[in-house]
C-alpha cells in the first residue's frame, strides 16, 4: 500500500477491479429465500445528475451492501427513465427543434446542438423527432453510469434498461392489454386537465400548486326582468364561457334570485341561478360563475346539469373563435356579443384577460348600458393555482379523448394492499393513504406527445373517415411492440391508412409513469419469463423519495393489485430531499443544485458516501460540506489502520489469510476482540 491515500487513485483502481470480476452479479440459480431484489429507482434522463440524486441512492446501495455481508444473492439492477415530456422539451432545447407530424421522414438530417443558442426552432418529422431523443437520451445514459460507477454504487449492470427499449415498451403494452381485458381500462371523450404549455392532458398526481400574483375583478351581471349582483372573479376572460351563476343554498343574500335567468356582461347570454353547496360565501362576493371550463368544481357541476359547453380555451391556450348566434353560444344581443368576443379570439388567456377587462371598464358595458361593467378596479391578490409540474402556464380544463385507468372505484382495495406493504419509516404509510382517499379523478394515462411508448390501438375509419373508436382493434401479445402510427392492425394494409373505408392509429403515447409503475414487471420479464418471474416477484425492496409516493409508489402499488392481486414490494424504502443553505429543496428547476463530480474529486466518492448514509431515512438533510470533510478523514483513518496492520504481518512474514480467531490467545487481544463483536453486534441489531 501506497504511504500516503489519494482517493483519485485508489477508487477508480477498485470500480475497475469490481467490474472485471463481475463481483456483484445476480446468479439465477440460487433460490429466492437466499436472494435480495431490489426495485431500484431509474432517474430521469434529461441532463445532469446532482448531488441529492448521490444522496438517495447510496443510502439504498449501503442497504444493499449490507444484505451481500449477509450471504444474499442480490438482484441489483439499474434502468433509465429516457421518455416523457422532460426529455422531449430538453430535446427541443439542445437541438432547436420541434416535431411537426405531418412533415414526412427525412432519412439524411442528423440531430446537430446549433453554435448559435438563438437559433430558432425548426420544424422534423415525427420519426426524426424521436430518433433525436434517442441520440441525446444516450448520451445522458453514459454520463450517469460514469458517475454511478465513480461513487461505487454496486450495481449488476447487466441488468440495466431504458424504459424506452424494445423490452419496457413490450411489457408496457401488455399491460395496457391485460388492464383492458380486465375491465380497468376505458377510453372518454371528457373535459380533462390539460397543460398548455405541452398541448397534453396530465393526471392529477402530476398536478402542483404554485402561489401567484392575481386579482378579484368586481363585474356586474344583469338579471332578466330588470336588478343586477355582483361576481367577484379572477378569470374575467372565462365570462363567455359561462353556463350558470351559483351561490350557496344557505346565503341569504341570494336567495331571490334563485330560480331566476343572469345576463353576462359584454356577451348578453342568458344563464340559470342556481343554488350549490360547493359555492364559498366567504369567497369573492358569494356567487360565482359555472364556466366550461375553469376547474375541476365546474366539471363536476357541468356533468350533473344537463347544460352545452360553451368552451372558448383552445388546446393551445388561446380563445378560440366561436360564432354567436350558433350552437351554445346564444345571446340576447348578438351583434354586441360578437363584436366583443371578436376581440379576445386568438389572444393567449393572459392577453385575454387584459382585454376583456379593458372591454369591462368600458362606460355602458353593463347589461343595461348604463355603467361600466367592471366595479373598481381589480384588487390585486396572491392565490394557489393548479399546474402541471413541468408546465409554465396554470392547467385549464378541456374537452379531449383520453386512455383512463378507473382507480376511483378500488380506493379501497388500494389503501389495503398499501398496508400489507412496510414502509420505511413508518409516517410515510400516511402520505400514501392521504394521497389514495383524496383521489378525485380517475388516471389519464394519454399523452399528445412522440417521444414515449405507443397506445396500441387503431380504429376503423367509416365511409366518410371518421374514426369509430367503439371498434377498437387491439394487436396480439405476441406481436408487441408495436407503433400504431408505423405499424398496421390486423387485416389490413398500409395504403389503408387514414382513407374512408381503411383505419388510422391511436397517435398518442403512455404516461411516462404507465411505464415507471411497471418497473418490478419490466425487471421480472412479467408476461415473458414466467420462471423469472415468480423468482423476483414481488420484490423485497422498493427505495424512493417521498415526493413520488403520489406517483411513482401509489401506480406500482396499483398496477400490482389490477394484474395480480399482488404486493410488488415487501418493503418500501422512502427518502428525504437534499436542502440547500437555505432550506429549500435542491432541484435543477430552481437552480440551486451542486453537482457531484467536484465533490468526489475533492473528498473521495466514500465521504460523500459518509455523508449519506448518516442521514436518517424519510428526512430532509441540509447540504453541509463540512461533513464531507469528515468522511474524507475518516477514510484516510481507516486506510492508515489498514496499512499498519498490513505492515505488522510484513514484519513477522505472515499472511493476512492465515490468522484465524482461534489464533487469538493474548488476554488484551482477546478484550479487544470481545468488544469488536459486540461493536458488531450493536450495528447489525441497529
Amino acid at each position: 500500500m501506497e504511504s500516503k491515500y489519494n482517493h483519485n487513485e485508489v477508487e477508480p483502481k477498485w470500480i475497475e477491479k469490481w467490474l472485471q470480476s463481475e463481483i456483484y452479479r445476480w446468479d439465477p440459480a440460487r433460490p429466492r429465500s437466499e436472494t435480495f431484489v431490489v426495485d431500484t429507482p431509474p432517474p430521469t434522463v434529461s441532463g445532469s445528475l446532482h448531488i441529492g440524486h448521490v444522496f438517495s441512492y447510496t443510502q439504498t446501495d449501503v442497504i444493499v451492501r449490507y444484505q451481500r455481508m449477509l450471504g444474499k444473492n442480490i438482484f441489483y439492477p439499474i434502468g433509465w427513465d429516457d421518455n416523457g415530456l422532460a426529455t422531449e422539451r430538453r430535446v427541443q432545447n439542445y437541438f432547436a427543434i420541434r416535431c411537426e407530424p405531418h412533415l414526412p421522414y427525412d432519412p439524411a438530417w442528423k440531430p446537430v446542438q446549433p453554435q448559435n443558442t438563438e437559433q430558432k426552432a425548426h420544424d422534423i418529422s415525427r420519426r426524426n423527432f424521436i430518433e433525436a431523443c434517442a441520440v441525446l437520451t444516450r448520451e445522458d445514459e453514459v454520463a450517469f453510469e460514469r458517475l454511478f460507477k465513480r461513487v461505487g454504487l454496486s450495481y449488476d449492470w447487466s441488468l440495466q434498461y431504458a424504459t424506452i427499449d424494445k423490452h419496457c415498451q413490450r411489457i408496457s403494452q401488455y399491460s395496457f392489454l391485460d388492464l383492458h381485458s380486465k375491465g380497468f381500462l376505458y377510453q372518454s371523450d371528457a373535459p380533462g386537465m390539460w397543460d398548455v404549455t405541452f398541448k397534453t392532458a396530465v393526471a392529477q398526481a402530476e398536478i402542483e400548486d404554485r402561489e401567484i400574483a392575481g386579482a378579484f375583478h368586481d363585474v356586474r351581471f344583469g338579471v332578466e326582468g330588470g336588478g343586477e349582483f355582483i361576481i367577484s372573479t379572477t378569470r374575467p376572460e372565462l365570462i363567455p364561457a359561462c353556463i350558470a351563476v351559483v351561490a350557496h343554498p344557505d346565503d341569504q343574500r341570494y336567495q331571490a334570485l334563485f330560480g331566476k335567468t343572469a345576463l353576462t356582461p359584454l356577451f348578453h347570454a342568458a344563464v340559470p341561478i342556481h343554488p350549490s353547496p360547493h359555492a364559498d360565501p366567504e369567497k369573492g362576493s358569494g356567487i360565482m360563475m359555472v364556466c366550461t371550463f375553469g376547474d375541476i368544481m365546474d366539471v363536476q357541476w357541468w356533468k350533473q346539469s344537463g347544460l352545452p359547453i360553451k368552451q372558448v380555451i383552445s388546446p393551445a391556450g388561446t380563445l378560440s373563435k366561436v360564432e354567436y348566434g350558433s350552437g351554445p353560444f346564444q345571446s340576447e344581443n348578438k351583434e354586441r356579443a360578437k363584436n366583443n368576443y371578436n376581440q379576445l379570439a386568438g389572444l393567449n388567456i393572459k392577453q385575454a384577460q387584459k382585454k376583456i377587462v379593458e372591454l369591462l371598464a368600458a362606460p355602458g358595458s353593463s347589461v343595461d348600458g348604463a355603467n361600466a361593467a367592471l366595479v373598481g378596479d381589480p384588487k390585486p391578490i396572491k392565490h394557489i393555482v393548479k399546474f402541471y409540474e413541468k408546465g409554465d402556464r396554470p392547467i385549464e380544463f378541456i374537452p379531449t379523448r383520453q386512455w383512463f385507468i378507473n382507480i376511483l372505484d378500488h380506493k379501497e382495495a388500494l389503501l389495503e394492499y398499501g398496508r400489507k406493504i412496510a414502509w420505511h419509516p413508518g409516517f410515510m404509510l400516511t402520505r400514501y393513504e392521504h394521497w389514495v382517499q383524496g383521489l378525485n379523478q380517475d388516471w389519464c394515462i394519454s399523452r399528445q406527445r412522440y417521444f414515449g411508448v405507443s397506445i396500441p390501438a387503431w380504429y376503423p375509419l367509416s365511409s366518410d373517415g371518421k374514426p369509430d373508436y367503439s371498434k377498437l382493434i387491439l394487436p396480439e401479445q405476441q406481436n408487441l411492440p408495436v407503433d400504431p402510427m408505423a405499424d398496421c392492425p390486423p387485416g389490413y394494409l398500409p395504403e389503408q391508412r387514414d382513407k374512408p373505408g381503411g383505419f388510422c392509429g391511436d397517435p398518442d403515447v403512455m404516461d411516462t409513469w404507465a411505464t415507471s409503475a411497471l418497473t418490478p414487471q419490466i425487471q421480472s420479464a412479467w408476461g415473458i419469463d414466467a420462471s423469472r418471474h415468480d423468482k423476483l416477484f414481488p420484490m423485497d425492496m422498493r427505495p424512493q423519495a417521498h415526493d413520488i409516493i403520489r406517483t411513482w409508489a401509489f401506480y406500482t402499488v396499483a398496477k400490482a393489485w389490477m394484474h395480480e392481486q399482488k404486493i410488488p414490494w415487501k418493503n418500501a424504502v422512502i427518502s428525504g430531499f437534499i436542502m440547500d443553505p437555505d432550506r429549500k429543496k435542491m432541484s435543477k428547476s430552481k437552480g440551486n443544485v451542486v453537482t457531484p463530480e467536484g465533490l468526489i474529486n475533492e473528498h473521495s466518492a466514500d465521504a460523500v458516501r459518509y455523508w449519506a448514509s448518516r442521514a436518517r431515512l424519510g428526512m430532509d438533510t441540509a447540504f453541509d460540506e463540512s461533513l464531507f470533510k469528515i468522511g474524507r478523514k475518516l477514510s484516510t483513518k481507516i486506510y492508515n489502520a489498514s496499512r499498519f496492520v498490513l505492515m505488522q504481518f510484513e514484519r513477522v512474514g505472515m499472511k493476512p489469510g492465515n490468522l484465524t480467531p482461534s489464533a487469538i490467545s493474548e488476554e488484551l487481544d482477546c478484550a479487544m476482540v470481545e468488544e469488536l463483536r459486540s461493536a458488531i453486534s450493536h450495528a447489525t441489531n441497529s
